[in-house]
């Protein structure tokens, strides 16, 4: 093993910072004599913050806000891989860079988030909800559509700070974020499948790195979770057959059990008015397989999705 330290670049806030250093202490089971380093960079995502609650589907380079300056550093040498929540990046990565490992998969649902009530089937006519993800705000309309959503930012305790104080009646969450931070809190309700189904990738843990770097994927390949990623891939294949941005509201989450993977997949209309839904199940051996069951989805929902829905 080469004496260079391995360098981790991650954003700074709390999530990412804990996520990193889950990749860290894998690493160092996996290569006991490997030096690992993590590198905080800030992104250009948590200089958004301070503009104010501005959805990121209206911010110039949309998901791609939480890893540019991560990537930046990639290309540029400084670090061996960037480590990021598969669910915030975008579908399709700058040239030279790649996604081929992950963690083994987290708690892939969302959490309802509300002082007032335990699930969206209670929010009443008016209530209002904050959310600045495409796909929580359509589900949440295709629910209930006379409730209000209004743009909502902030990590994981600045949220549940803002719901306490009364900013809104209810928000969104990912479990697995709460539960890697380990907050426990009586206002966090997680919601069942058929309530809300995940962000591609929501759950996973992703390691981007330089295409063509042998060194990074030896020493990642040790600890990247096969079965997460042949699911984490299947639902990414959706996102890009269908272009998905953070501007379309599209939800899919595969499952592994017995060799076989089940996708489930959606894209809904923004105002929540329209759902089309696909699912399949395949034998699943590779991640080839992986990605064409993903392209088979994502080709079916193309094909039935109005073209406007699409944008």
């Amino acid at each position: 093993m080469s004496l260079n330290a391995f360098k981790i670049g991650t954003r700074h806030s709390p999530l990412a910072l804990k996520q990193a250093d889950i990749l860290q202490s894998a690493l160092k089971v996996a290569h006991p004599d490997l030096k690992v380093k993590i590198v905080h960079i800030k992104s250009n995502a948590d200089w958004k913050k301070s503009e104010g609650e501005k959805p990121l589907s209206e911010e110039a380079g949309g998901k791609g806000l939480f890893a540019k300056e991560i990537e930046a550093a990639l290309l540029e040498g400084s670090i061996d891989c960037g480590v990021h929540s598969l669910k915030d990046m975008a579908a399709f990565l700058p040239e030279g860079l790649m996604i081929n490992h992950v963690l083994p998969r987290a708690n892939p649902l969302d959490a309802f988030i509300s002082i007032k009530y335990k699930n969206i089937s209670e929010l009443p006519k008016g209530a209002t909800v904050g959310s600045c993800s495409a796909r929580r705000s359509a589900i949440t309309l295709s629910k209930r559509p006379h409730v209000k959503v209004v743009p909502f930012r902030g990590n994981v305790q600045t949220r549940l700070d803002k719901i306490k104080s009364g900013q809104v009646d209810a928000s969104f969450l990912a479990m697995a974020g709460i539960e890697r931070l380990g907050i426990k809190d009586e206002n966090i309700h997680p919601l069942a499948i058929d309530d809300m189904l995940p962000a591609c990738g929501q759950g996973v843990i992703c390691m981007e790195t330089r295409a063509g770097d042998k060194r990074a994927d030896n020493i990642l390949n040790k600890v990247h979770h096969v079965e997460t990623g042949f699911c984490a891939f299947a639902e990414r294949e959706v996102l890009k057959i269908l272009d998905g941005s953070c501007h379309t509201p599209i939800a899919a989450l595969a499952t592994m059990k017995n060799g076989v993977l089940s996708l489930r997949a959606a894209v809904y209309a923004l105002d929540g008015s329209q759902v089309f839904e696909k699912s399949i199940s395949k034998k699943c051996n590779t991640i080839d397989q992986a990605r064409d069951i993903g392209r088979s989805v994502g080709g079916v929902l193309k094909y039935v999705v109005p073209e406007g829905m699409l944008s």
